[in-house]
């Protein structure tokens, strides 16, 4: 914004300010899908270093609907693909607003993606990975703190534990911007808290029932296996175990 403001100051005309802000936004399109496809191959290249193909797990929209035009962690799911390397995808339903069933499943259908499981309910992730197996989970971020913590759409903290419990390594696919090394944990993050109509009306329970509806939870660092972003994927940890976000920022930010 501040880019775009400061190229706008000087003009004398509406037109030329219009056509300044459509300039721009076409700019931020094409660079959202280039730094998108980048998080998408380095993540399928860091997936690929142990597994020939990769059955997936992911939660929420984090496609071409979220993105301008790709995708951070299905971007990853995209890449695999394009690769002939996805064995299969299965996505949550991401209860309560389904944004799985509503728009990934979606993405899914439409591209063409492999797989016999690929929406499950929320509830059966575990089962999922027990009897039929996943290799890896690969989720988006809303923010990313200087230790690592995530906030992401609420049943992503859920997802981390059960992919721990089933050793299933976890990665967060989220673009550089979403660093925020001013937050030193996640405990410094804000979570929006929806209204009780959104799951009550999706859930069909009785109205007078009280509701706790937070629309993002914190996944703490120790659960994540490494953060993708379209400069690289950080997995190195700090000498009390968190991940190295601070230093992967200091040597980043000029980074072009």
């Amino acid at each position: 914004l501040a880019e775009l403001m400061a190229s706008v100051q000087d003009m004398n005309t509406s037109k030329e300010t219009i056509g300044a802000v459509v300039d721009y936004a076409e700019f931020m399109l094409k660079r959202d899908v280039f730094d998108n496809e980048a998080i998408g191959s380095h993540g399928a290249d860091m997936l690929l270093k142990s597994k020939e193909t990769i059955r997936l797990m992911t939660i929420c929209n984090t496609g071409s609907l979220a993105t301008a035009g790709y995708g951070t962690a299905l971007g990853v799911a995209r890449a695999l693909h394009s690769r002939g390397k996805l064995e299969s995808i299965t996505a949550l339903e991401t209860r309560p607003y389904n944004q799985g069933s509503r728009l990934t499943a979606f993405e899914i259908v439409e591209e063409g993606m492999p797989g016999t499981k690929q929406l499950i309910c929320d509830g059966a992730a575990a089962a999922m990975m027990k009897i039929n197996g996943i290799d890896a989970c690969v989720v988006g971020a809303d923010r990313v703190c200087a230790n690592g913590d995530t906030a992401n759409k609420i049943g992503t903290y859920n997802l981390s534990l059960i992919a721990a419990a089933h050793k299933v390594p976890f990665y967060v696919a989220s673009p550089f911007t979403t660093l925020d090394v001013n937050l030193p944990t996640g405990d410094s993050i804000p979570i929006e808290e929806r209204p009780a109509a959104e799951m009550i009306g999706s859930g069909s329970a009785p109205e007078n029932i009280k509701v706790w509806n937070p629309a993002f939870d914190v996944t703490p660092n120790k659960y994540i296996n490494g953060i993708i972003t379209e400069k690289g994927v950080i997995c190195d940890r700090t000498s009390d175990g968190s991940l190295d976000i601070v230093s992967f920022v200091k040597n980043h930010s000029t980074a072009q």
